[in-house]
């Protein structure tokens, strides 16, 4: 029986965070993946379980193998599990956040100026100056680390590009990543970004609009919106599609 939409998106991103870490762990129902390079990121520091049975005190395990971290982050992608988990999870003192998981469908016109592909160390500058922003109290080795952690994304996918377009003044103004797995017809588009100085001025669009673009050969092209806020809808009037839901539970305070 082939596999649904929604099982590939699940295989794909399981398959990408076991591919990225550093360290692997199997765990009941998925994975412990690790970085230390990068112990600031909860996306490389985190409990992925990708199958639609969630183990049994997961609040412990995540202390188990997450313990030596001043976080606890534990992706649920299977949205019935996620819903199942999230009442023991809450009462542990996690916060729920839920992803729409989009799919693109149609045809996207190729933008006349399309975003080019760029190196993280050409990245890094303009990732830095929004982070910064984002995150006025971080120290400049957390920015660092979120910065540089696109390195290891490399490793994710059979192909992975990180695109840009500049201002004109030579700035990168907009960005984000692009994954994909050509032999499985499969592709990401992730982190889309635009700095807080270049917004409304169309560089999102020509971003996207190259992503996809880019993706085209692979028959499934997905990205992850936050449920609770805009821009979902901004993808969805550029051709994406809500299909399902995954789940996200983080406890950031200091443990003890």
């Amino acid at each position: 029986m082939a596999a649904t939409d929604l099982q590939r998106i699940a295989n794909f991103r399981v398959s990408f965070a076991r591919r990225q870490a550093a360290v692997v762990t199997a765990v009941p129902g998925g994975v412990v993946v690790l970085d230390p390079r990068y112990p600031a990121s909860h996306e490389h520091n985190q409990l992925v379980i990708g199958g639609a049975t969630v183990p049994a005190g997961l609040p412990a395990l995540a202390d188990k193998t997450l313990g030596h971290l001043p976080y606890r982050r534990i992706t649920i992608i299977d949205d019935a599990a996620g819903a199942a988990a999230g009442p023991a999870l809450t009462a542990a003192d996690y916060v729920h956040d839920t992803e729409v998981i989009m799919t693109h469908s149609g045809v996207t016109a190729v933008p006349g100026s399309p975003a080019d592909s760029v190196t993280v160390p050409e990245l890094r500058p303009a990732l830095i100056r929004q982070l910064s922003a984002w995150m006025p109290q971080a120290s400049d080795a957390v920015l660092y680390q979120l910065a540089d952690r696109r390195t290891a994304r490399l490793a994710g996918a059979d192909q992975v590009r990180f695109l840009a377009v500049r201002d004109e003044n030579g700035t990168i103004a907009s960005w984000a990543d692009l994954y994909r797995d050509p032999a499985e017809g499969i592709a990401q588009i992730e982190d889309v970004m635009t700095s807080d100085g270049h917004t409304r001025r169309g560089y999102g669009d020509i971003v996207l609009a190259t992503a996809v673009h880019q993706a085209a050969g692979c028959d499934l092209v997905f990205l992850l919106a936050d449920a609770g806020d805009w821009p979902q809808t901004w993808y969805a009037r550029r051709g994406f599609t809500p299909i399902g839901h995954s789940h996200v539970f983080t406890r950031t305070e200091a443990i003890a």
